[in-house]
């Protein structure tokens, strides 16, 4: 065990330092309010219901402009896309992910269009990647739980104290403890590689506690939180804030912690496909997602956090979450591209899977 853990964190470090499948998702149209001028056609591994509020406000200063927005899971839309750059067409104008590593390794490969977008003088330096990658959100990974089920005196408020629960009580959460698998989805192998990276010792500890508490493994955010809703499981692992809390909007049992050891940022990516054949249009729609109004709209109706606002009501955390010195943002850039490599993301997840060894159903 000591060995595996050491290469595991050692990996990620060295990393930084320089696969089951699923089906595409909901794809829905939204039709022009006026008299249809353009489609813009939306590739994203975001939900529906994440970016209707952004397309339905984007079509208010755009009425003459059809959103037809495809929904997938992270890996899925990264194989089409390159698949679609090597072809050199595609459908998609816009392509948006949580999985920026991806979008970054798109870029690299000579798959995104630059466009010097003026509304991102506001934007952090860590979510701008050669004015090829750019990330609109700004998203915590939380714990969630069933506020029902776990007692106050069982709720972790860190990393270390959510290893110990499990070790303290192994069979009170036996299967009642669930994460991402991260060979099935992108977002979770990175933040899975930025937690080895971000606390090696600590990140270790946790995955053997995940071991032995026979961790429930699920492709992506929704299906984690659908096991906490259910009743299924009672803590959810590394879920993204933006999902979690319009979860909570939903059910107020579902609580919602940002760890107070770090918390890691993720800034959901858009990048415009060297396929596409409405590249202006592409354009204005991600000055959209980084302008003023976007940022309202998201912050209020659709990803809910902000790194300029306080938590949003209900969240467990400090006020400011990058003031507090919490914060670790994912930072969009090359640094993402080693996280890409076949060989050593296979030898990552390999030891990743070697860890939580019981397998999912």
């Amino acid at each position: 065990m000591r060995a595996t853990l050491a290469t595991l964190c050692a990996l990620a470090l060295l990393l930084f330092a320089g696969v089951a499948s699923a089906v595409e998702g909901d794809r829905v149209f939204f039709k022009s309010k006026q008299a249809q001028s353009a489609v813009l056609t939306i590739h994203a591994a975001t939900d529906l219901d994440a970016m209707r509020p952004l397309v339905l406000d984007f079509q208010q200063i755009a009425p003459g402009v059809s959103v037809e927005f495809s929904d997938y899971v992270t890996n899925d839309l990264f194989r089409e896309a390159e698949q679609a750059c090597r072809q050199g067409s595609g459908p998609g104008d816009i392509l948006l992910s949580s999985s920026v590593d991806q979008l970054v390794k798109l870029a690299n490969d000579g798959c995104a269009l630059q466009h010097v977008s003026p509304e991102a003088r506001s934007a952090p330096a860590w979510a701008d990647w050669r004015e090829e990658v750019y990330g609109f959100t700004f998203e915590p990974a939380v714990i969630v739980y069933d506020s029902t089920k776990v007692p106050p005196g069982d709720v972790p408020h860190t990393h270390d104290e959510l290893a110990d629960l499990l070790r303290r009580k192994p069979e009170v959460y036996r299967g009642r403890i669930g994460t991402y698998d991260v060979a099935a989805s992108g977002i979770g192998y990175l933040l899975a590689f930025n937690d080895a990276r971000q606390a090696p010792t600590i990140y270790g500890r946790l995955l053997e506690s995940f071991s032995r508490a026979e961790a429930v493994k699920r492709c992506c955010n929704a299906e984690v939180l659908g096991e906490v809703a259910s009743g299924n499981i009672r803590i959810a692992y590394n879920i993204l804030g933006s999902y979690a809390y319009a979860a909570y909007r939903k059910n107020p049992n579902l609580k919602i912690v940002v760890p107070r050891d770090y918390a890691l940022i993720l800034s959901r990516g858009v990048m415009i496909p060297t396929t596409t054949g409405n590249r202006d249009l592409a354009a204005r729609f991600l000055d959209y997602l980084l302008s003023e109004r976007g940022q309202r709209v998201a912050r209020e109706q659709a990803f809910f956090f902000s790194e300029k606002s306080p938590l949003p009501d209900g969240v467990d955390g400090p006020a400011a979450l990058m003031e507090s010195g919490i914060g670790r943002p994912i930072r969009i850039g090359p640094a993402l591209l080693a996280a890409q490599d076949r060989i050593l993301r296979e030898r990552f997840i390999a030891d990743w899977a070697s860890l939580i060894a019981k397998p999912s159903p």
